[in-house]
């Protein structure tokens, strides 16, 4: 087919736009639109509101999470914790009244915040879940969740200790009534083919867990195996260990740089990682998205963010990721 000037100066000037200089192996990878250069303030609000409180390592990495994706999207994103479900609430209405164009909000106790999260839906306000809560997490109108499955990260982590040979394994649940904690206990006890008991501690006293977690290894020495479901708790329940004089293995869901020292050093087999940069990060992403373009993610399934594992074979590289606060 003759090709006339005019096709010709099209085909040139496609050349141009498609292709930029090669990459390795000598393909060409097309130029990024326009639409892709450094984006305009979105001038949206959002709202995350999580059951962590202020200063805890693992919400303190979530917040990070979120502040990073409303930079990057030039909305204002405002972070608050608070570990009692009324006031988080509360906080929730807060929101609502303030008319943000979005809200993100973990659900440790999900029957308590029930109503506040039916009033942001009613007021048309979108609603991503985080971290606990995902089987609530549709039913309540959120347009999805973000987490992990932690009936899945239990069973993970009762397939590794089992493998460890753990045949009896106390299970340190840190927060009364979180239905997250007695997930991952009950998927421990689904693999571990072994005994599991739970034990009931105070996150915020742990002089006392390390005390509490002492005595039921002296006075059960069959136990030979400690889950802990928190990072602080972790630390505790190595020094119980120590003070036990037990030959207890220990592992623990989340981490924070003492709990990656301790992996290193052979004090903890693994931790669980949900990557809870991710929780913060994803939802105000999902949000942004769908204040500009109605797009929503998850397709009602939630979006998994772990269960990954750190070992002492990882451990390393997971601490410099872990002290720029993002893991």
């Amino acid at each position: 087919m003759r090709r006339t000037p005019i096709v010709l100066a099209l085909l040139g000037a496609l050349a141009v736009a498609g292709c930029s200089s090669s990459g390795a192996g000598g393909q060409q990878s097309a130029a990024p639109p326009a639409s892709s250069a450094a984006p305009q303030g979105s001038g949206a609000s959002f709202a995350v509101i999580t059951h962590g409180a202020p200063g805890d390592s693992f919400w303190d990495v979530v917040k990070n999470g979120a502040e990073a994706a409303g930079k990057q999207y030039g909305a204002q994103v405002t972070y608050q914790g608070d570990g009692d479900p009324a006031k988080q609430s509360q906080l929730i209405d807060q929101a609502v009244s303030g008319k943000v164009d979005g809200i993100v909000v973990s659900m440790a106790n999900p029957d308590a915040l029930k109503e506040a999260i039916g009033k942001a839906v009613a007021a048309k306000i979108p609603v991503v879940t985080i971290n606990s809560g995902a089987d609530s997490s549709k039913a309540f109108g959120a347009i999805t969740h973000v987490g992990q499955s932690e009936d899945v990260a239990g069973r993970g982590a009762g397939e590794q200790l089992k493998a460890a040979g753990v045949t009896k394994l106390l299970c340190v649940i840190h927060e009364a009534g979180n239905v997250g904690l007695d997930q991952r206990c009950k998927g421990a006890e689904e693999t571990l083919g072994g005994t599991v008991e739970r034990l009931q501690v105070d996150v915020s006293n742990l002089a006392d867990v390390t005390s509490k977690v002492t005595a039921k290894l002296q006075s059960d020495q069959q136990v030979n195996g400690v889950l802990s479901l928190n990072p602080a708790i972790a630390i505790a329940a190595r020094d119980a260990i120590k003070d036990a004089g037990s030959q207890a293995k220990l592992a623990t869901f989340d981490l924070s740089a003492d709990v990656i020292t301790a992996i290193n050093d052979g004090e903890v087999l693994f931790a669980v990682d949900q990557q809870q940069y991710l929780q913060g990060y994803l939802p105000i992403t999902f949000l942004n998205l769908y204040k500009a373009n109605l797009n929503t993610v998850g397709g009602g399934l939630p979006v998994n963010t772990g269960p990954g594992f750190v070992t002492k074979d990882n451990a390393s590289q997971v601490a410099e990721l872990a002290e720029a606060g993002t893991r």
